[in-house]
């Protein structure tokens, strides 16, 4: 049994994780605020992978397992007490998540300071009232039909080796990041900066992208602290003139939330 629910863990995980990058990549590609349309990289690691989704489907997972353990006779009550309780799990670990990366890398990973009834940008109402829809989406379209399909993947010979593959391209690619994010973190402390991480990616894609319409050619930086000291410039030019920066000392101070 513990082998057997291991491999639902890893499984979900692994599924979660992709399944919610895909989602993150289109919604930014689309999105008001990404007026250069522009694909922007979502979350910590380079690889196609989401940890938060990954986690956030097997909080989904075991909270729909447990519903009976609830006392809620009314099955309507029931059922909204569930969806408001996966919606607080996913906001935790969505919390916890961001407070972890703005403390020990100095980055903000996602940014809802433009959202009413935020708390530090990293958590809002909104996207809480999202992860309720989510849950409710996987309560009746998902869970119904996880175990079938566990057991599918299960039972395919390709299942182990693929599920292997994955863990090992992530733990290159946690390496890989936490390496690069040393860096960022580095330069955030010299500059008194909590850097917000999509919107720095979001300048080297435009700046990529302007240099290749220009040149002809992808012509790029030396290093990362090159992007970075151009990122800079552009918060201050920001700061200078009231809108939301990256700075936290006296005088490019970040924005007081909404």
């Amino acid at each position: 049994m513990s082998v057997y629910y291991f491999l639902v863990f890893a499984l979900l995980f692994s599924t979660g994780s992709i399944i919610g990058w895909c989602i993150e990549v289109i919604f930014r590609r689309f999105s008001t605020d990404n007026k250069e349309r522009v694909w922007i990289n979502p979350g910590f690691l380079m690889g196609p992978c989401l940890p938060l989704y990954g986690f956030a489907l097997i909080m989904l997972f075991l909270l729909t397992l447990s519903e009976r353990y609830l006392g809620i006779e009314n099955v309507y009550l029931r059922r909204a007490a569930l969806f408001a309780l996966m919606a607080l799990a996913i906001t935790v670990v969505e919390f916890a998540a961001g407070e972890i990366f703005i403390l020990h890398r100095h980055l903000k990973l996602w940014d809802y300071s433009d959202m009413r009834l935020n708390y530090k940008g990293i958590v809002c109402v909104r996207y809480t009232l999202y992860w309720t829809a989510l849950a409710a989406f996987y309560y009746f379209l998902i869970h119904p039909r996880i175990e079938r399909l566990i057991g599918l993947f299960r039972d395919h010979p390709l299942s182990a080796f693929l599920i292997g593959m994955f863990y090992g391209i992530l733990l290159i690619d946690v390496a890989y990041s936490f390496e690069l994010t040393a860096k960022i973190k580095a330069f955030a402390e010299e500059n008194r900066m909590i850097i917000r991480y999509e919107e720095l990616k979001k300048h080297i894609s435009i700046t990529v992208k302007l240099r290749k319409q220009r040149l002809g050619i992808i012509s790029l930086p030396n290093t990362i602290r090159d992007f970075l000291t151009e990122y800079m410039e552009k918060q201050r030019e920001m700061a200078k003139s009231g809108r939301l920066n990256d700075f936290i000392d006296d005088h490019f101070r970040i924005k007081k939330n909404k």
